[in-house]
């Protein structure tokens, strides 16, 4: 609960965070001017040191902190907007993640308020024009031979049937304002005021085209799960509620049951998606679904303008919105009276972000929804460990759908054993023949097929053959990827670019060359075998421009293209019911990387790409390329051995201590000296089991996997733990106690999906 309570008392006291302020809270009284219109979440301005700043009001109080003396406070200058721009919840939701994530308040409040309302842009008001009143012949008559400017202003507006815009109107009739305002003041012609609200994908780009209005019938298994939601929505209280459901079962329709049902009693909801490009296609479907409830639905990532999201931030403050549906950052949606957050996909890494603060959007939903007795609704075909972990212990709860709607077939997946392949291709070996040849049947049928590669460019690296060359990136360890479309050789870490080598920088040979496939690759292969297919690419280096991705895969659903073939961004969420083939080029890229959860993301990887396959009337066929075709993932997969996979893997992980068993917490040092990160990093470690022995298990110092990142050296230490909360505590009092060089860096992860 909030230390300040949310009413004004003449005579009231503010709690203030400012922006850049450091992160703490400041108290400022509230001048009588603004008495009884100061509340919780509002932005303000105040003074700080020998400058003004923008805060927010983050709590009220009838008296100063004992320590300060209430004469010496200084006052809030201005009252920025009426309207919180924060929900009562949100300041107990940015206080928690500061403590559990190990964050400055400071950086939290920047992650969830947008940048836009930070700097305290306003809302983009049209003006308009409407005549209010008609002119006899003469008055007109005098008035065009006085004033033919005014005139020809009157006249336009005479034969319009609505307002029209000020500023357009003015521009096509090369009108000037002062002839304008004179009507104005005459009280011919009246000026309203109209909000302009940036609504992204207004348009839906044909999404909706694509979506039944009205709801299917639910089967057995979809009306249980559905009902177990609403049960647990009936009891206003927290729930965390766990829907593990093949792909093609339907768990769309549980998400939008459950949303009707909250939207119906006046609540609000929040749809996340683990990725941008999969907005669209969810947007289109609410909006068509639930029109009939007059819900406007808003949309909600990074990807749009800044006045796409001071405009969707404020409807949403303003109780103009009970829906949003967004990627992360959607789960800080100021909506009122939040009954329901859907977390889909829930398993995926995305979910984390990647610069402080480092939270999960998956558990911040889970936290919000318990600061608001609300239900929070985790999908997947693949939960996480963690989530599976949970429902066992009875924290959440579970339904299952396990098989796809209509009874639909689950697509046939098909090994191929590259290392057999190999022996019998001659030149072209990105494809095998089976997965070639299963590309020809679809196109002769008339149908679609995906092909899945999770590496762009054209080469994995460029390799002399003569002295054994490799190009590296100069600020990373690791190779540059060739990019042959522009000749140039990329980092995918740190975006370093330069040309592509004709020869060889060390010996000269002119046989320098790529190495390893990329999506470019795929792509030129496939062209080349199949010359008169309609193919697109969908990776980082093609989906530059704003909605092109958006575009293609409404082309895609309209049968304008055959083909598509890309990175992750097409392994999840994307439904095509002319998609009878999958195929996935190299499945062993994910399952040999140095991190404990190599396996799980691979296994959950071929299960969700496989999934895009058979989801209309006709049977799906997936072809999964590997060199281990043994491996336990992938056996799993090909069986559809969800459980099996699981029980596997959780016994490993409680071997081990890696989680779901207990909580990890990465330490990263990084700093320009080697020797000073590594002196520093095990200098720490020593310090920690000093002065806090049995606090963690620690494991390590060590290199990280990628020792050098953006001219960085870096290593990792590991914490194992139980008790996280009190563990982060501890470790965060340690931290100001020792004393870093200041050419290290160090940052704490609570929770971490990445290892290295």
């Amino acid at each position: 609960m909030s230390l300040f309570p949310d009413i004004v008392a003449p005579q009231a006291i503010a709690a203030v965070l400012p922006f850049d302020g450091g992160g703490h809270v400041y108290s400022y009284l509230v001048p009588p001017t603004l008495t009884g219109k100061i509340q919780r979440g509002q932005l303000v301005r105040v003074p700080l040191g020998n400058s003004t700043r923008l805060g927010i009001v983050w709590g009220m109080a009838t008296q100063a902190p004992a320590e300060i003396s209430p004469h010496k406070l200084k006052a809030i200058l201005q009252l920025c907007q009426e309207t919180p721009v924060l929900s009562p919840d949100l300041p107990e939701l940015i206080s928690w993640m500061a403590g559990y994530y190990a964050a400055p308040l400071n950086a939290v409040l920047e992650a969830v308020l947008p940048g836009a309302v930070r700097q305290g842009v306003r809302l983009v008001v049209r003006k308009k024009l409407l005549l209010t009143r008609k002119l006899d012949e003469a008055d007109l008559r005098k008035l065009r031979r006085r004033a033919p400017k005014q005139a020809a202003l009157y006249d336009f507006l005479a034969i319009q049937m609505t307002a029209v815009d000020r500023a357009a109107t003015l521009k096509g009739l090369s009108v000037g304002a002062t002839a304008c305002d004179a009507l104005i003041a005459a009280g011919i012609v009246a000026e309203e005021s109209e909000q302009v609200s940036r609504d992204a994908y207004e348009d839906d780009l044909g999404e909706s085209e694509f979506v039944a209005a009205e709801a299917p019938v639910l089967n057995p298994g979809q009306q249980t799960a559905l009902d177990a939601v609403l049960a647990d929505l009936a009891t206003g209280k927290f729930r965390a509620h766990l829907l593990h459901g093949v792909t093609g079962s339907g768990k769309t329709e549980v998400y939008i049951g459950a949303i009707r049902s909250v939207l119906e009693h006046g609540g609000s909801a929040i749809f996340l998606v683990p990725e941008v490009a999969l907005t669209p296609q969810t947007v289109g479907r609410l909006r068509a679904r639930l029109a009939d409830t007059g819900t406007r639905v808003v949309v909600w990532h990074s990807h749009l303008s800044a006045g796409e999201r001071f405009d969707a931030w404020m409807a949403m403050a303003r109780k103009e919105a009970r829906l949003v549906v967004g990627a992360r950052s959607a789960v800080f949606a100021p909506l009122p009276d939040l009954r329901l957050i859907v977390v889909d996909e829930e398993h995926e890494p995305s979910y984390k972000q990647s610069e402080t603060p480092l939270y999960h959007g998956r558990d911040v939903a889970v936290y919000r929804t318990r600061l608001n007795n609300a239900v929070a609704l985790l999908g997947s075909a693949t939960p996480s460990l963690e989530s599976l972990a949970n429902t066992r212990s009875g924290k959440y709860g579970l339904s299952r759908l396990l098989t796809r709607i209509d009874d639909r077939a689950m697509p046939a997946l098909r090994i191929v054993d590259m290392r057999r392949e190999l022996l019998h291709m001659r030149g072209q070996t990105v494809l095998s023949r089976p997965l070639v040849d299963g590309l020809r049947v679809r196109l002769e049928r008339g149908e679609q097929s995906i092909l899945f590669l999770n590496r762009r460019g054209f080469s994995r690296m460029m390799i002399c053959p003569d002295c054994g060359f490799v190009a590296g990136c100069p600020h990373c360890s690791i190779a540059l990827t060739y990019h042959r479309t522009d000749q140039t050789l990329r980092c995918h870490a740190c975006a370093h670019v330069e040309a592509a080598p004709a020869s060889c920088p060390q010996c000269h040979s002119p046989k320098i060359r790529g190495r390893g496939t990329g999506t470019q690759k795929l792509e030129d292969v496939l062209r080349e075998l199949l010359p008169d297919a309609r193919m697109m690419r969908l990776d980082a280096d093609t989906m530059g421009r704003k909605n092109l991705f958006r575009q293609v895969l409404a082309d895609f659903r309209r049968g304008k293209l055959d083909i598509l073939l890309g990175t992750q961004m097409l392994a999840k969420g994307l439904d095509f019911p002319n998609v009878t083939l999958v195929g996935i080029v190299d499945a062993d890229l994910s399952l040999h990387i140095p991190d404990f959860r190599a396996a799980e993301r691979t296994f959950q990887l071929l299960v969700q790409v496989a999934g895009r396959a058979g989801r209309g009337d006709r049977a799906g066929e997936v072809f999964v390329q590997t060199f281990t075709p043994e491996a336990t993932p992938i056996q799993c997969a090909r069986r559809s051995d969800f459980d099996g996979f699981l029980q596997d893997e959780l016994e490993q992980r409680q071997t081990h201590g890696y989680p779901p068993a207990r909580h990890l917490i990465r330490h990263l040092f990084r700093g320009r000296n080697e020797d000073k990160v590594r002196f520093f990093a095990e200098g720490w470690v020593r310090f920690l089991e000093e002065h806090a022995p049995g606090l963690v298990e620690v494991r390590g110092p060590a290199k990280c996997p990628l020792e050098r990142l953006q001219d960085n050296y870096r290593w990792n230490a590991w914490y194992f733990t139980d008790r996280v909360t009190s563990a982060v505590a501890r470790i965060q009092e340690l931290r100001a106690g020792f004393v870093f060089d200041p050419g290290v860096v160090d940052t704490l992860d609570v929770d971490a999906v990445e290892v290295g």
